[in-house]
């Protein structure tokens, strides 16, 4: 097994982002990895902080398999990373155990115990439909498909209050200026 060692920052490339010095990396069965707790993250606490290249929606289909190292954090603009890491690796719950502080940053959303594979819901940041799948997470609260229309669900509206993408946050606000309240 492979473990990456964090904090990931790479010197020639400040924009290649961060991860905190609690997590690991490591394959997680299927040819894909995650990021998991070496170490307890408190409620708020930053667990990463997403770095790259900014690119526009219509430049991604030649991202081929870097695609999936993307985030999109405007209505055509997306945050690719430089340098594969650990940052890349934090994949897609139901049940999330961060969510995002700002733009481009992961913080705890409640305790992190040590093991534990870090999640977020890429509903908090997908408003497209470029990374669309069927989610396996396991979750009782598990979506069974996660598309890029899922911030426009009720329930993950209230739950996620305050941790959307601010583009997603004026996008509801948009079409229910009640829901931001």
């Amino acid at each position: 097994m492979t473990h990456a060692t964090a904090p990931v920052l790479d010197d020639d490339d400040p924009a290649s982002g961060y991860v905190s010095a609690k997590l690991r990396g490591d394959w997680i069965g299927g040819g894909q990895r995650g990021v998991f707790a070496a170490e307890a993250f408190e409620a708020g606490e930053l667990v990463a902080v997403w770095g790259g290249k900014i690119m526009h929606q219509s430049q991604l289909g030649r991202l081929g398999s870097w695609l999936n190292r993307s985030v999109q954090i405007e209505d055509e603009l997306y945050l690719v990373s430089n340098v594969e890491g650990p940052s890349d690796w934090i994949n897609h719950s139901c049940d999330p155990n961060t969510w995002l502080s700002g733009q481009i940053a992961l913080v705890a959303s409640r305790k992190i115990y040590p093991g534990e594979q870090i999640c977020y819901d890429y509903a908090t940041t997908d408003g497209s439909n470029y990374d669309e799948f069927d989610c396996q997470c396991g979750a009782v609260t598990c979506r069974h498909h996660v598309s890029g229309d899922d911030w426009r669900r009720a329930e993950l509206q209230d739950r996620y209050r305050g941790h959307f993408s601010p583009y997603l946050e004026r996008r509801i606000e948009a079409i229910n200026p009640r829901r931001m309240l």
